[in-house]
């Protein structure tokens, strides 16, 4: 059976590698945020020519159509994890850690939000054009295409509200997602810590700011009729501002307050290699 790091042991973990990521040099973390970006929209792109060409399926189980582009989804934050690139969203919870315990300063955890923000805006938008478009993935006579567009046209005709709830319900399984990945010691027991709460929410249909950067982007280009302006007033401010609290004050705050340094620090099995 295999062993997992306790949730002290994970905390103070992911403590370090906050700060550490705090310290890297700007270009180095724009290069791995753009990467970032660029994982999360292939798992998208999969996503949407899996379920979205499953056109029978679609119309006589809309439900389990959910499930199959929910299941697909998660290989793009399996690379993430796996492969040390960056992402926004875990990042609103990682840096608290630190912030908490007077680590970092509140100027450093803004520094690294706003370079990941920006690198996996650039790989988002570069996949969706680069190896979307441009590979004639969005083409009309494509089967996914309408359903692409429908589905950013739903994300960007809901109210703030909705898409800012949304956006805390989906950054709070993304971060429970990537802290179980963190705590498995192999890489099956780590994907699968990661693939579950993913799934989750794309299954549920909640919002995703840097998922968002290549679904509704990649619609447009497909020629859904949707203003850059409509697009990040009513979808990509929301998604963000939720995808922030549900991150910060919903998964990374509580758990630095459980685990303080002092009270949560306990000794690991030596058998059990950090991630």
């Amino acid at each position: 059976m295999a062993q997992i790091l306790t949730p002290s042991y994970l905390v103070n973990y992911i403590n370090d590698a906050a700060r550490h990521k705090a310290g890297l040099h700007p270009p180095r973390l724009l290069v791995m945020s753009c990467l970032g970006g660029i994982y999360i929209a292939l798992g998208g792109l999969l996503a949407l020519v899996v379920a979205g060409g499953a056109t029978g399926l679609l119309a006589a189980n809309p439900g389990l159509d959910k499930l199959l582009f929910g299941a697909v989804f998660p290989v793009g934050f399996i690379a993430v994890v796996l492969t040390g690139a960056d992402l926004f969203t875990s990042n609103c919870a990682m840096q608290m850690v630190p912030l908490f315990r007077r680590q970092i300063r509140l100027e450093e955890v803004a520094r690294v939000w706003c370079l990941s923000y920006l690198g996996n805006l650039i790989g988002a938008l570069f996949a969706a054009w680069g190896f979307a478009y441009l590979t004639g993935m969005l083409d009309a006579t494509q089967p996914w295409t309408p359903y692409l567009q429908r589905l950013a046209e739903h994300k960007v005709h809901q109210p703030f509200l909705v898409v800012f709830i949304k956006g805390v319900l989906a950054n709070m399984l993304v971060c429970v997602a990537a802290w179980q990945g963190y705590s498995a010691k192999d890489t099956l027991g780590r994907m699968v810590g990661i693939w579950a709460p993913v799934m989750t929410f794309v299954a549920l249909g909640m919002e995703h700011s840097i998922a968002n950067l290549f679904f509704i982007p990649a619609a447009m280009l497909a020629g859904l009729e949707v203003t850059t302006t409509e697009f990040v007033l009513q979808n990509l401010v929301p998604a963000t501002l939720g995808n922030l609290v549900g991150g910060a004050l919903l998964v990374g705050l509580p758990y630095a307050w459980l685990y303080t340094e002092t009270e949560g620090k306990v000794d690991q099995p030596s058998d059990i290699d950090l991630p």
